[in-house]
């Protein structure tokens, strides 16, 4: 079915939604879809979607770590976006997880579908999982684990694959990336701290906390002459890292920042990626670079799946572990072909998760 002139309403409440729906935004304005795109102020969200040249309309922020916070702006939110919806009148509604996106499609009788690789995130998945029409899940997550958090089975829409691959199938790294930002290829580390005010971290970190306090100085002292990108989540842990790094401070192969332009192009030239959350080394894993994950609780399905399919990801918590793993991986020359578009040809072999949504809205609106 066409969906010339259809309206759809779309959520972006976080930057990886930001990034997985920059394809799905081009496939509907192909399509002559009249789209309305609302975002929530969250990390680097807003920076993505401008990069992308997106437009787009900013309504609300995230509740930061206090409970509290996360209800009251929830309910600011609401406010917010209440009245544009209801005089846009969508015909449908796609989110990834909006919280307050799927409280109003509900409440104005607009079918949504959206998509969830995070069942750990139990406070959202709880709130969403009642309320909306569909949801397209990994096969590598247990149906029921979404079941036990009220999501119906009967709308439970399963691909073979991981969420990265929505954008990691249709893209082509750009060597000019090196030269933007005086780069040898693997000879630089990017690093992403943790994800300290998501609500499944809330009793694990306090919000200015990382771990990359205590795994990046025994790594620049054995790679003195490699750069080092240190991406952090908010300001409070840039404040918190440069605090603590103190002495490496004029040191200019360390760049400590809240947001890196062109990561996907950063992280395909890059010798090794370490992140305290999922999506950016699940992305490089993809892209065939060496990753370590050191999220702090149990390994999720979609790094099995990735270890699995023989992508390089490991999850590993122990902080001298991660070091000396580091080091090792550092120490090896990467291959010519870890530079070249191999990884497309594996990733072929796996669904693409946006081409399954626009395919359902197409023949459901």
């Amino acid at each position: 079915m066409s969906l010339t002139g259809k309206k759809i309403w779309i959520d972006v409440e976080q930057p990886k939604t930001a990034i997985m729906f920059d394809s799905l935004f081009r496939k509907l304005y192909n399509e002559d879809v009249d789209l309305l795109i609302t975002a929530r102020d969250y990390d680097s969200t807003f920076r993505i979607l401008d990069d992308h040249n997106i437009n787009y309309l900013k309504i609300g922020t995230h509740g930061g770590q206090k409970l509290e916070d996360k209800l009251r702006l929830h309910i600011e939110r609401l406010r917010g976006l209440l009245p544009i919806v209801k005089d846009f009148a969508p015909d449908h509604f796609i989110t990834f997880t909006s919280v307050e996106g799927v409280r109003i499609a509900y409440g104005l009788n607009i079918p949504s579908i959206g998509f969830n690789d995070e069942p750990r995130n139990i406070p959202v998945c709880k709130l969403v999982f009642p309320l909306i029409d569909n949801i397209i899940t990994p096969n590598c997550i247990p149906k029921e684990w979404y079941i036990q958090l009220h999501a119906d089975p009967k709308k439970i829409i399963r691909y073979n694959g991981i969420d990265e691959i929505a954008w990691l199938s249709e893209f082509t790294p750009k060597p000019e990336v090196l030269s933007d930002f005086d780069l040898e290829r693997g000879k630089y580390i990017i690093m992403r701290t943790e994800p300290s005010a998501a609500c499944y971290f809330v009793d694990k970190l306090e919000p200015d906390e990382t771990l990359l306090s205590k795994i990046f100085p025994p790594i620049i002292n054995e790679f003195p002459n490699h750069k080092f990108f240190l991406l952090v989540r908010n300001e409070k842990q840039e404040e918190f890292l440069k605090k603590k790094l103190k002495t490496h401070s004029q040191n200019k192969n360390l760049i400590i920042t809240r947001y890196l332009p062109k990561l996907d192009d950063l992280c395909f030239y890059s010798g090794l990626v370490i992140s305290g959350g999922g999506t950016i080394v699940r992305e490089s894993s993809l892209l065939n670079v060496p990753s370590i994950e050191f999220f702090p609780g149990e390994t999720a399905p979609q790094e099995h799946f990735l270890s699995n399919n023989g992508f390089p990801l490991e999850h590993i918590r122990d902080i001298d572990r991660i070091v000396k793993r580091s080091i090792k991986i550092l120490n090896k020359n990467p291959s010519e072909e870890r530079f070249t578009m191999s990884f497309k040809e594996k990733i072929k072999n796996f669904d693409n998760p946006n081409k399954i949504c626009l395919n359902y809205v197409k023949i459901n609106i």
